[in-house]
């Protein structure tokens, strides 16, 4: 009987120790499902997931911003941090290809870019928004409006925006040729990672100009976001952010809008870009940057970050 005895405690005080052990791992369980449901990211309609930013206090004035080529939301760092530091609920997403969001083989173009801007908006039920876009994201924040109105809407912000046709046309003589975007295919087939050196360390920041002082800071971070994203994505996008009119999604701003272009900007014109979009867009107001390359978000960082406050609290 000792014996037995022996054995059925050894066996209870074994089946103790299993269920104690097993108890952590059953707690880690549950607590890493919560945290993938309540991860950064939003999943579209055709199963893409979006990573995407949401700083600030969540009861504050809502502002979104859209990024420009080929970069992520990273890029607008330095303007979430300043809004979010002043009370304001600051939203960004990688776009679909790029950064840390999904990297589908088709949808790279302006339509999906909006739609997808829509999901995010519509999934973290956001509203009164200031739509903010830079380059393409420009592009992206006028398709939004084009596809989805302004219901959701109260301001935007046009920055270095490709709006309204970066392409040369014959309704749009003062676009870039062809030959200019087809270059950059070319080269991004070729050595997209030597394509992204050669533009932040060029035009893009205007590190090219006489007595330019380069970042190398600057340079690395566009050419590691630029290499996060997908090679056919980014190289999708070229036709997207050149060839889309935007025109027609121009003429459905109801709401303030506020355009700022450098006017040395290298990469996509002044003329062509931000003064044309500023006059197609009742009542926009136009500010002009002397001197400012396209990357003025970083190269311009203060004076962008000021414009922007004065304009979003007007």
């Amino acid at each position: 009987m000792n014996l037995l005895h022996r054995t059925l405690a050894l066996s209870l005080l074994a089946t103790a120790f299993s269920a104690q052990a097993a108890a952590p791992l059953d707690a880690g369980t549950k607590q890493a499902s919560r945290l993938e449901q309540s991860s950064s990211y939003v999943v579209t309609h055709d199963g893409v997931r979006l990573y995407y930013k949401d700083w600030g206090p969540k009861n504050g004035p809502v502002v979104t911003f859209s990024h420009g080529w080929p970069l992520s939301s990273d890029s607008w760092e330095s303007q979430m941090l300043f809004l979010a530091s002043q009370g304001y609920r600051v939203v960004a997403h990688d776009r679909r290809g790029h950064g840390r969001s999904s990297q589908p083989w088709d949808g790279n173009d302006m339509d999906h870019y909006a739609d997808d801007l829509a999901s995010v908006i519509q999934t973290l039920k956001l509203k009164d928004v200031t739509l903010v876009g830079f380059s393409t994201g420009g592009g992206e924040v006028a398709r939004y409006i084009g596809r989805h109105g302004t219901s959701r809407v109260k301001k935007a912000v046009l920055v270095s925006a490709v709006t309204p046709l970066m392409l040369k046309t014959e309704s749009n003589p003062g676009g870039l040729p062809l030959a200019v975007f087809d270059g950059i295919r070319k080269a991004s087939l070729q050595n997209r990672s030597q394509l992204y050196l050669d533009i932040a360390s060029g035009p893009f920041y205007g590190y090219n100009r006489p007595n330019a002082q380069p970042s190398q800071g600057l340079i690395q971070s566009f050419w590691v976001q630029g290499m996060q994203g997908g090679h056919k994505n980014t190289y999708d996008s070229i036709a997207a952010f050149s060839a889309t009119d935007f025109r027609p999604d121009l003429k459905r701003f109801n709401i303030p809008t506020l355009v700022i272009h450098g006017d040395d900007d290298q990469i996509v014109p002044i003329d062509a870009a931000g003064k044309a979009a500023a006059s197609q867009i009742k009542g926009a107001k136009l500010i002009v940057y002397p001197g400012a390359p396209h990357g003025l978000t970083d190269i311009h960082k203060d004076r962008l970050n000021q414009d922007l406050l004065d304009f979003i609290k007007q």
